[in-house]
């Protein structure tokens, strides 16, 4: 027999709703025959959502019921929600994955051999870089977070603005091993103005804030993850303050 579901969605020349081009792939692979109809204007979605006392669409119908939504359709076969509430990790875990992977394979290409103490120094180089571009894409948005925890930021708003230039020219001069003295005083001094500042905020004032490090607005907790960011930095600018002095040979 075959199976039926009604999907209703908003299609029109300027707008296609993504959340129904998700609803009727899952139809579809869930074997339904799909009765599709389109809602060709804003005032037609309006309408029907007013007439049928709906707050959104798409509205999707299986066997006669009514399901929902999108989201509701999700539930319906046991599958997870897609739009997940509260803070999540999963932004930075994804940047320092890949920084990883990045780091791995550009230290293998590069020595031919197994990963080195060279593997440590990209992938930090290369998180900072990236990390640098989240921020640099909405400088506003990332200052708004920053400035609710970090110290110095607090007490001059223009340095949130000068940080995401700060870290992105370190991470890239640290890929170079160019002007080391300047770069890594530099990332010394703002890391640990950064581990100062989360630990105030978390451990000390309790505070429960969403961290500014993957330029603000991804729900990502401010914690331990952060505070690990800043000591990584701390511990890469001593090492090639190390480095450079010769106190430590490679």
């Amino acid at each position: 027999m075959n199976k039926n579901a009604k999907l209703v969605r908003m299609v029109t020349t300027n707008h296609l709703c993504p959340w129904g081009i998700k609803a009727k792939d899952i139809l579809k692979r869930k074997g339904y025959e799909i009765e599709d109809n389109h809602l060709e204007s804003m005032e037609a979605n309006k309408t029907y959502k007013e007439e049928n006392n709906f707050d959104e669409t798409p509205q999707i119908f299986i066997e006669g019921k009514h399901i929902g939504n999108y989201e509701d359709l999700r539930k319906h076969f046991g599958m997870k929600p897609e739009e997940k509430d509260g803070k999540t990790y999963q932004p930075i875990i994804a940047i320092f994955c890949v920084c990883f992977l990045m780091a791995v394979t550009t230290s293998y290409t590069m020595t031919a051999g197994l990963p080195t103490i060279l593997t440590l120094e990209l992938f930090i180089a290369f998180s900072m870089c990236v990390l640098g571009i989240q921020k640099l894409q909405n400088l506003s948005t990332f200052t708004s977070g920053f400035v609710q925890y970090d110290l110095l930021a607090q007490k001059d708003v223009r340095y949130g603005y000068i940080y995401p230039f700060v870290e992105t020219s370190a991470g890239i001069l640290m890929i170079t091993g160019l002007f080391t003295w300047v770069v890594a005083p530099v990332v010394l001094f703002v890391s640990s103005i950064g581990a100062i500042s989360i630990i105030k905020a978390v451990y000390i004032d309790k505070k429960d804030l969403e961290c500014a490090c993957t330029g603000g607005g991804d729900r990502v907790p401010l914690g331990a993850i952060s505070l690990t960011e800043n000591l990584m930095m701390i511990l890469m600018a001593a090492w090639m303050i190390l480095k450079q002095t010769g106190l430590i040979l490679l």
